[in-house]
């Protein structure tokens, strides 16, 4: 099975543009994603899937100078981009990743591609009450082709899981619930007072050229210094999902 795992990448956010590429110990945000991802031993690609749009061609000129495979897409339709990507790059299942997540550990990335390959699943993800940052998604492509056929709603097509998880009666879905009761911490980056909060963090952790730090070593980290938790721990958790649903709404009202 061919497992291509696609980041979701794109200058243009409104919270906090440009954050993909925003130095973080050193390096752009980016490149630790894409060395997280890459030490997930159950993973055997790595695509990082922005937009046409001109802002995005800072990330497609990031990844040639970084040998880092990149796929230009829509920029508002991301379950096209993820459609076209996996299809470019021949997967058999595609592991959905952000950006914005620079805290992602590869041990919870292999833990899901394992559960969705041992379930025969079409869909599987980390759930339950879990760090946000932490976030890992894994879709059969065929499931992938399916929704990017017939999903409708805008929170369907700005983002890559909805009409998957939304239809059990088509798709076999399954999870891996792996904390209780973390769901109030964040660790990834979508404002100002998130990229504070990771800075800490990987002023703390972070060693260049070692393995990456994980889950377990940032929960230690702030079970020290239980203060850092507090930089941004108000932020509303999926904002832009919420936003989506919001859109779903106007969609609904306009329809004949």
């Amino acid at each position: 099975m061919n497992v291509v795992a696609i980041i979701q990448a794109r200058m243009s956010s409104t919270r906090l543009p440009g954050k993909v590429l925003m130095p973080l110990a050193g390096r752009p945000v980016l490149a630790h994603v894409v060395d997280r991802v890459r030490h997930a031993h159950r993973v055997n690609a790595v695509v990082v899937a922005t937009s046409t749009d001109a802002s995005d061609e800072a990330i497609q000129a990031w990844c040639e100078s970084a040998g880092v495979a990149c796929w230009r897409g829509s920029l508002h339709d991301v379950l096209d981009r993820y459609h076209q990507a996996a299809q470019a790059h021949h997967a058999d299942a595609i592991v959905r990743i952000t950006a914005d997540c620079p805290a992602l550990d590869p041990a919870i990335v292999d833990e899901v591609v394992d559960a969705f390959i041992g379930g025969g699943l079409d869909f599987c993800s980390l759930a339950g009450e879990f760090p946000d940052g932490l976030d890992c998604s894994v879709f059969a492509a065929s499931a992938i082709a399916r929704a990017h056929r017939e999903a409708r709603l805008p929170s369907e097509r700005e983002h890559v899981g909805p009409y998957i998880e939304h239809h059990p009666e088509w798709f076999k879905n399954g999870a891996v619930r792996k904390f209780t009761g973390l769901a109030h911490h964040r660790w990834t980056l979508d404002e100002p007072r998130d990229y504070e909060f990771l800075q800490a963090v990987f002023s703390r952790l972070y060693r260049d050229g070692a393995a990456p730090f994980g889950a377990a070593d940032v929960l230690a980290l702030l079970e020290r210094e239980p203060a850092l938790a507090g930089i941004n721990a108000d932020i509303t958790r999926n904002a832009g999902y919420l936003k989506s649903l919001q859109a779903d709404k106007q969609h609904d009202h306009v329809q004949p």
